[in-house]
């Protein structure tokens, strides 16, 4: 069976490592050498450590070489990395983008409850960023989130916006529901 030709074969990459030996240069030097160009990246500083996600796109002998170099970039940078065979996200034209802003007192499940709403809503979390922070004025913990969402066209926006709003009043939770502007 022929290997294919095609430059369209990806690879996901995802590597943590304490702040100091952050793995973002080390594996964007290797998907360059390896003859890749970096689709997409997210990085994040969390406790003490950097979590960097990486979606690499090439052909089928270069993502093969990034594949396999990932053991020697786990032992020689002491990073651990997790690849996984992916491909191009999907055109979703009949989803709309929406950002939704939270800010609640900190307590033990909200996020899970906002997952659960939009999942019972059929809407589909595209990124999502949460953190818990102290108030300045009070020294109350706080929640924090930003969410970007997409939700299927043929939804009545004003309907899931007053559903939603009474669902995070019912929480105590501050929110706001805006289409994306890019």
């Amino acid at each position: 069976m022929a290997r294919p030709t095609s430059n369209e074969n990806y690879l996901l990459l995802a590597a943590i490592a304490p702040q100091d030996k952050s793995p973002l240069m080390a594996l964007a030097k290797r998907i360059s050498e390896c003859g890749c160009v970096l689709v997409e990246s997210r990085l994040s500083a969390l406790g003490t450590h950097v979590s960097v996600s990486l979606l690499a796109v090439g052909s089928w002998d270069a993502i093969a070489k990034l594949e396999t170099s990932t053991a020697r970039i786990e032992r020689d940078e002491a990073i651990k990395v997790h690849v996984h065979r992916s491909g191009a996200k999907p055109m979703q034209t009949d989803l709309l983008p929406y950002l939704i802003e939270v800010v609640a007192a900190d307590k033990p499940g909200i996020l899970f409850q906002l997952a659960e709403f939009f999942a019972h809503h059929g809407i589909s979390v595209e990124s999502l960023t949460s953190s818990r922070f102290r108030a300045m004025q009070t020294g109350a913990e706080m929640f924090s989130s930003q969410i970007t969402i997409g939700i299927p066209s043929k939804t009545h926006i004003a309907a899931l916006r007053d559903d939603f709003l009474e669902f995070c009043d019912s929480l105590n939770l501050d929110a706001i529901m805006d289409p994306m502007k890019f």
